[in-house]
């Protein structure tokens, strides 16, 4: 009788096994045929490609290492926009792709992905290599890349999130090489800013009495700084800011859905190179001190003065980057323009959120040399 039961349990573990392999197989035959790594031209209504637009992904060499890119655009004439994605380390083409903001039909957009992440990943690459100053350099020199390969002598330079730390020191350091610098979810004071967030989220989950909740932000001492890299990096942060809708955007209440799976169904990458996405991600948080100096940023003390336009795109619900302390920044500085916009329904990307308030922006302001001040 025991053996019988023995047995019969073990085929059944048997059959479960059998079935998430299969599983398995399965997601990673779907997502192999997610992944021929080509980008869509433009077409028109005939289905021709456009006449002098560009669609393409290509690898670069900058400052000594092989760096890839996607450049889209409906005119190659047309204006080039330089976009410094976040994290460290998430590149944002994915978001571009699912939610077509409309951006190339105003600018030649390049969307570079970042030394040692995504397509820019190399195991080779030391993690002593990767530092804000590096990246800023590398920065500068896309922007020359961009304007000798088509013929313009500056470029609109936009950064989100992390990428704002990158963007406003590069247009503090060249602004020769800038039409202007549009600062998206801008950071300021990023200490400051996690403390806030901290302190919001265990508000709210004791308004709506989850004490479990509570005891897991309460493990994390943020007062000092191993403590605030520990919680800062922890899985509770990230997962409790989209549950929130204070993370990436508003109505985005999932890493895994609105993250993962949209990298994992982007055309544009080949399957190894969505799995190099994560490995990079993983690799920029354990192997380098980018997340430290993302931390330590404190540019209301240190970049305020700047001889170019600044603009920035500020969602009303973003705590990842604190709206309030975005606002006190930009009242700080010094430029001969700068205007300050608010996205009453967007947290954290704004230009993905409200692309259509954003292309506003774009026509009836950036293009025109002019900027909101009462926003």
């Amino acid at each position: 009788m025991k053996k019988s039961i023995t047995d019969k349990a073990g085929k059944a573990l048997l059959i479960i096994f059998c079935a998430i392999l299969l599983c398995l197989l399965f997601i990673i035959i779907y997502f192999l045929i997610k992944s021929p790594g080509k980008i869509a031209p433009f077409l028109d209504d005939n289905g021709v490609v456009i006449e002098n637009s560009i669609s393409e992904k290509i690898f670069v060499e900058i400052n000594g290492i092989r760096q890839g890119m996607f450049i889209r655009g409906e005119d190659k004439n047309n204006p080039i926009l330089l976009f410094i994605h976040g994290g460290p380390g998430m590149p944002e083409y994915f978001l571009a792709d699912k939610y077509q903001t409309g951006l190339e039909k105003y600018f030649t957009v390049c969307y570079p992905e970042q030394r040692g992440a995504g397509l820019s990943y190399n195991s080779d690459i030391s993690g002593e290599d990767l530092t804000v100053s590096q990246l800023v350099s590398d920065t500068i020199e896309v922007a020359n890349y961009l304007c000798e390969r088509f013929g313009q002598g500056k470029v609109y330079l936009m950064g989100h999130s992390w990428g704002s730390l990158i963007g406003i020191q590069a247009a503090a350091s060249s602004p020769k090489l800038f039409h202007a610098y549009i600062g998206m979810s801008q950071l300021a004071e990023q200490t400051k800013s996690e403390t806030i967030a901290y302190h919001y989220m265990k508000e709210k989950y004791s308004e709506s009495g989850n004490k479990r909740k509570i005891r897991e932000f309460e493990k994390h001492d943020i007062s000092n700084k191993a403590g605030m890299m520990n919680y800062f990096t922890s899985a509770l942060r990230d997962n409790s800011m989209h549950e929130l809708g204070i993370g990436t955007m508003r109505q985005m209440r999932s890493v895994v859905i609105g993250v993962f799976f949209p990298v994992m169904n982007c055309r544009a990458y080949t399957f190894s190179e969505k799995i190099n996405i994560w490995v990079a991600k993983s690799f920029l948080s354990r192997a380098t001190n980018l997340q430290q100096e993302l931390l330590d940023a404190d540019l209301m003390n240190t970049y305020t003065d700047f001889e170019i336009p600044i603009y920035f795109i500020a969602g009303k619900h973003d705590y990842t980057t604190n709206y309030g302390l975005q606002k006190e920044y930009f009242n700080q500085i010094n430029a001969p323009l700068k205007g300050f916009y608010t996205f009453e329904n967007s947290a954290h990307s704004p230009l993905f959120e409200e692309p259509r308030h954003f292309i506003e922006i774009v026509n009836n302001d950036m293009m025109n040399g002019v900027a909101d001040l009462a926003d």
